[in-house]
């Protein structure tokens, strides 16, 4: 299967979308987020999204913002498809977004719905709508050995087998959507502008996490 078949068509990309800010939750073009929903006003969400586009946007809160019941966003976000969805005895949403495409904020509207809403432009991010050739430039060794060595210093488990028989380009989006970086540092990874950029990225992250926990020099010499 062609990998572009993951993503929805660019017309079927709305120009305003419903967004869920959750810091340190990281969703990329064709990864996979389950999310645990249970605050009223994001139930009232899934709801409209599942009669309308079944889109939802996550957008970070920005690090420096007013927690409050707004704080403000970061400018980039993804577009997450509602492809999973379950119902718990006690009234949770377990759902599955999958991601779709980045997105600029424009602004946000003023609504009536208990959840945020904002206008979005696409164009920056057209390409998250094609396969990435610089996926073929993903240095995988050097990828491999910064990822054991910062699972090694983190005290994470990973299936080894599974790893091997991963594509390059959909580990670098597991690693970058599931390791415990800070909410700035998985915006890097969000905004980087290709796969290849995404890996270096991400590689840097996992090396500089393990030379400030001291467990490993070897990237220092």
């Amino acid at each position: 299967m062609d990998n572009s078949s993951r993503y929805i068509r660019a017309g079927s990309l709305p120009e305003v979308i419903a967004v869920f800010p959750l810091g340190g939750a990281l969703l990329l073009p064709g990864g996979q987020l389950p999310l645990n929903i249970f605050e009223p006003r994001y139930l009232r969400m899934v709801d409209d999204a599942l009669g309308r586009t079944r889109m939802i946007g996550m957008v970070q809160p920005r690090s420096d913002a007013d927690r409050g019941d707004k704080p403000a966003l970061y400018s980039i976000g993804c577009a997450g498809r509602l492809t999973s969805f379950a119902e718990s005895d006690d009234g949770r949403y377990l759902i599955t977004l999958t991601g779709q495409r980045r997105f600029r904020v424009v602004e946000e509207l003023s609504v009536d719905t208990p959840y945020r809403q904002v206008s979005v432009d696409w164009e920056a991010y057209a390409g998250d709508g094609v396969p990435d050739p610089t996926s073929e430039m993903i240095d995988r060794e050097r990828l491999l050995n910064a990822m054991e060595l910062y699972l090694d210093t983190e005290g994470l488990k990973t299936d080894w087998d599974a790893v091997e028989e991963a594509p390059s380009e959909a580990l670098v989006v597991s690693l970058a959507m599931g390791c415990p970086f800070e909410p700035n540092e998985k915006q890097a990874l969000l905004e980087a502008g290709t796969s290849a950029e995404r890996s270096e990225c991400l590689i840097t992250l996992m090396e500089m996490s393990c030379v400030d926990d001291g467990k490993n020099d070897s990237f220092m010499q």
